[in-house]
Formats: C-alpha cells, sequence, structure tokens
C-alpha cells in the first residue's frame, strides 16, 4: 500500500469530491433525455425511430468527440477541460428545453427531431469532456496501486449523477412540463461550475504540494515531455489498448442498448409503468445506484489486492455476470423480476465499467496521456451506443420487445473473451512490485 501525509490526502479528497460532484451533474444533463422519452414522445408525436435519432446523434458526437478531445484534454489539463464541458453542456440543455417547447407547440414531428438532435449532438460534444477531464486530473493524484480502489470510490459520485435524472427527473416531470428536466440540471452545472473553479487543481504540484509518484511511466516515459506525437503513440500504438477498447464497445452495446437508454420506455410499454412508478423508482433511483456503488468497490478491491492490479481477471468475470443476466431478463414476466435481474445487470456492468473507464485509462495511459486513453476506451462505448440509439429503437419499432435482450448478447460474449486475453496483462512500472522507495511518494513540496 501506498503511505501517504495526512495533509496530502486532505487535500486529494477535496479534489476528487468536488470534481465527483461535477460529473455527477454532467450525468443529470445526460440521462435527462432518457428519464423524458415518454413525454417527448407525447408532446413531439414522435415513434421509437424518431426519438432514435436523437439518441445516436449524441451518441456517436460523443464517441467522436472523446478521440479528438482525449488529446487536447492532456495539453490544456484536466481542470480547464471539465470547466469547458460544463459551460457547454449547460448552454445545450438551456437550448433544448426552450427550442423544444417552441418546436413542441408547432406540432413536432420528424423534423423536429432531426432539428433537436443537433442540440443533442452540441450537448454530447461537451460531455465528452467530463470522463476525459476526471481521469486527467486523478492519474496525477493517484497510484497504480490505488486506482481500482478509487475507481470503486468515485463510482459513488458517478450513481449519484444517475440517481438525480431517475429519481429527481422523473419527479419533476410527473408535476412540471418536461423542460424542468433540462433546465435543472442546467442549473446544477452552473453551481459547480463556479465551485471547481475554486476548489480543484491538475496535479499536487499545482496545489503546492510538490510531484507525486504515479508508478505507471518507464524511467523513458517520465523524461519525455508530453508532445503530441508521444501521446499518441502511447495509446493508439499499443496492442493492449486496443483489446481494452474493444471491451469498452462491447460494454457499451450492453449498457446503452438495455439500461441506459431504453430501460424506462421497457417499463412503459411492457408493464404500462410510468417513470415515477414504484417499481421503476426501486429499480432506477435504488437498486442500480447501491448496486453499482457496491460493484464499483469490489472490482477495484479484488483487482487491486486479490489479482495485484490487474484489470482483465475481473471484467472477464463481469462479462460472464451480463450474460447470465441477459439470459434470465428474456424469461421475466413480471415488472418486479425484470427490475431485480436489470439491477443484477446492472450490478456487472459497472464492474467492469469503472475498471476500464477509470483503472485502465490511468494505467496504461499514465499521467501525460491519461486523457487520450479515456477518449479511446471512454470513445468505444459510445460509438457503440450510437448503434443501439437508431438501430435498437427500429429494431423495437419494427419487432417488439421479445428481441431486445438477444440482439445484445453475442457483444458480452465477445467481450467476456477479450478481458480474458488480458488475464496477465499489467502496466509497465506496475508490473514490478512497488520498492520501499515508491511506497512513499510523494516528493517535496514547493518551497521545502
Amino acid at each position: 500500500m501506498v503511505s501517504l501525509d495526512r495533509h496530502f490526502r486532505a487535500r486529494r479528497a477535496q479534489n476528487w469530491v468536488f470534481l465527483g460532484l461535477m460529473y455527477a451533474m454532467f450525468y443529470m444533463a445526460r440521462y435527462n433525455l432518457s428519464v423524458a422519452d415518454p413525454y417527448l414522445l407525447k408532446a413531439f408525436g414522435w415513434t421509437k425511430e424518431d426519438l432514435g435519432i436523437l439518441k445516436s446523434a449524441g451518441l456517436i458526437t460523443y464517441g467522436v468527440s472523446v478521440f479528438l478531445n482525449g488529446p487536447l484534454a492532456d495539453r490544456i489539463g484536466g481542470k480547464r477541460a471539465i470547466l469547458i464541458g460544463a459551460a457547454g453542456s449547460l448552454t445545450a440543455n438551456v437550448v433544448f428545453a426552450a427550442f423544444g417547447w417552441r418546436l413542441a407547440a408547432g406540432g413536432g414531428g420528424r423534423s423536429a427531431a432531426i432539428a433537436l438532435a443537433f442540440v443533442s449532438a452540441a450537448n454530447y460534444y461537451f460531455q465528452s469532456f467530463g470522463a476525459l477531464s476526471i481521469v486527467k486530473v486523478n492519474a496525477a493524484w493517484f497510484n497504480v496501486r490505488e486506482r481500482g480502489s478509487f475507481a470503486g470510490i468515485f463510482g459513488i459520485m458517478i450513481q449519484l449523477g444517475r440517481l438525480l435524472p431517475f429519481a429527481v427527473g422523473a419527479q419533476l416531470l410527473a408535476h412540471l412540463p418536461w423542460p424542468s428536466v433540462f433546465l435543472v440540471p442546467a442549473a446544477m452545472l452552473g453551481l459547480l461550475f463556479v465551485l471547481n473553479i475554486f476548489l480543484i487543481e491538475d496535479s499536487p504540484a499545482k496545489a503546492g504540494l510538490g510531484e507525486f509518484d504515479t508508478g505507471d511511466e518507464s524511467t523513458e516515459d517520465a523524461a519525455r515531455p508530453a508532445t503530441l506525437g508521444f501521446v499518441l503513440r502511447k495509446v493508439f500504438a499499443t496492442p493492449v489498448a486496443w483489446v481494452i477498447a474493444g471491451a469498452s464497445f462491447c460494454t457499451g452495446i450492453v449498457r446503452q442498448g438495455i439500461l441506459d437508454q431504453w430501460s424506462i420506455l421497457y417499463f412503459k410499454e411492457v408493464y404500462g409503468l410510468a417513470p415515477n412508478a414504484a417499481i421503476v423508482q426501486l429499480l432506477q433511483a435504488w437498486l442500480i445506484p447501491v448496486l453499482s456503488v457496491c460493484a464499483g468497490l469490489a472490482a477495484g478491491i479484488i483487482s487491486d489486492r486479490v489479482f495485484g492490479a490487474r484489470r482483465g481477471p475481473v471484467i472477464c468475470v463481469a462479462f460472464g455476470g451480463q450474460i447470465l443476466a441477459l439470459l434470465l431478463l428474456g424469461q421475466m414476466h413480471s415488472a418486479l423480476a425484470s427490475a431485480l435481474v436489470l439491477a443484477g445487470l446492472q450490478f456487472f456492468i459497472n464492474a467492469g465499467h469503472s475498471l476500464i473507464g477509470g483503472a485502465a485509462s490511468m494505467d496504461f495511459g499514465g499521467r501525460k496521456a491519461a486523457a487520450t486513453a479515456a477518449g479511446l476506451f471512454d470513445g468505444m462505448q459510445y460509438v457503440a451506443g450510437s448503434v443501439v440509439g437508431y438501430g435498437m429503437g427500429a429494431l423495437l419499432q419494427r419487432h417488439g420487445w421479445g428481441v431486445w435482450t438477444w440482439a445484445v448478447l453475442p457483444f458480452a460474449v465477445l467481450g467476456a473473451a477479450l478481458a480474458g486475453s488480458l488475464w496477465n496483462t499489467l502496466p509497465k512500472r506496475g508490473a514490478v512490485r512497488s520498492s520501499p522507495a515508491s511506497s512513499s511518494p510523494l516528493v517535496a513540496p514547493k518551497g521545502a
């Protein structure tokens, strides 16, 4: 374990708590679209294919943007990147509410879906800075042997972000017009924007604590400047990174194709339950957040302490759990049973996702290329999501909910195979146990 003084731990906790709250607001400003699905279908007279246009536009934009913005975040720093993202997402949510209200009053239809798809795409572009910034900042604050556990702790903040749209958003929609579910997250992003300006820093050095050895770089890499060419080669020329990206793609198919984009509409159309119904709230506001936190913590601790910072074994087992849950979901015939199986599916999705998006990005990108690695891994997940945006909408419109789980099952199987191929893989420095010197990796602070 890494030994750190109390002052460093307290300052680091401040950093990731406020970063985490900001990222929670990013989630609230993104998943509000899924919560509002039934209301938007009614307000605009849309089919599921129309709704799928918005989903695919946003998800493909996010997937491409994280590829492009990863090197940018590595260059400008995570703090500046997350502030840019927050400002842009805030603006996009306000525009969606105001412009959408006007379009709905004018009759809605397919043309309104196409127009709002551009606004959704803009929101997802700025949202893409979120995960990149989180990984970039925290790669400088956490040693490689802490990152699995930290990814689980950080998942608590992410699940708070998921709880807000599905719990608070559902209540807003039950009592206020649908634009409220876009305006409230915008206001919360504004508040966290101000707090993050003053309360977070990109690295211990910038916080006046000195340099911190994170244990994820070879001596040669540490000595090289973080040029664009170095960053791109470190990530895109590494075969392991592409295998992880493939596993992330498979995670995206399952996550976006089942839970994140279509589960609210599933309960509405199959069981006649509104987003604020007791069973839907039990799943979205309680079971999913609680089990996701448990999954992230368990996956991180097991990865760090049982498998010696290897991520492949835990991700492989997580895909195995997804396969089982998908097979069970197709056999359920009650809303409560379906909700319980979906909760189990989320447990295994988050167990793998927390390691792919958090620990693996920092491990294989290192401090200098963490955002670029996160862009590749997270981007593949959202490219996959764009496939099951319009694609799943069209499939469900034509063939019904009976094909829902079977459409994504092969990708869970492929993901397990890809993760299994990384069973014994570690980052370069992580392959060697920490030396006594690295057990206290904080270098003297400025002025000492």
